[in-house]
């Protein structure tokens, strides 16, 4: 998000809006739209920074298919926008899990700006449920701390720890009861719901 004098910063927001939210960032990376559409679509670069084994059929219309992150979710989707090297936007759907009991059907949106030599990134992770908005944000956060690093070369900074390190800057994340009854939830003191 921007501050006051319009730096970028690389916390992001989680709003809610009834049982859902979204989580938003922007960021500014050090290199043209053209590097970072690349690394946010290419199955090869999207195995380091974002921990996916990616199947992307391009284009408007086309689908995803990704094992993601540490806890290997299966998420699948449509693509909604397809302008490259501006615009990605697709479906993020995963069946229920124990992590996700009623699984999740929500909008991932990538955003690429031209700024002289850079790109301004703004993601979007659109309609999840309020748990797994919270548990994901600083997940996310990590993950686009990955990006940045790949494109610059960069050691990949490790997931778990980066995550760790960024949580209190986000809503704790809440899981529920040993019943399942989300109105008996407890704070989960090892860590947030895990991508």
């Amino acid at each position: 998000m921007s501050n006051t004098d319009g730096q970028v910063s690389p916390v992001g927001s989680v709003t809610f809006d009834g049982d859902y939210a979204t989580i938003t960032f922007s960021r500014r990376i050090g290199h043209p739209p053209e590097d970072v559409w690349s690394a946010i679509t290419d199955p090869e670069q999207l195995q380091g920074w974002y921990m996916t084994r990616a199947t992307i059929a391009g284009g408007k219309g086309g689908s995803i298919d990704f094992i993601s992150g540490p806890s290997q979710l299966r998420v699948t989707g449509r693509i909604l926008s397809w302008d490259p090297p501006n615009l990605f936007e697709h479906e993020w759907k995963v069946d229920p899990r124990p992590e996700l009991p009623s699984g999740e059907e929500s909008l991932v949106r990538w955003e690429l700006t031209r700024e002289g030599h850079e790109t301004l990134v703004t993601f979007t992770f659109r309609r999840l449920t309020r748990r797994t908005a919270t548990g994901f944000a600083p997940g996310m956060h990590a993950f686009l701390d990955r990006l940045a690093a790949q494109l610059d070369r960069e050691s990949v900074p490790e997931w778990t720890s980066r995550v760790e390190k960024v949580r209190a800057y986000y809503p704790p994340w809440r899981q529920p009861s040993s019943s399942g009854n989300p109105s008996e939830q407890t704070k989960e003191e090892t860590g947030g719901n895990r991508f």
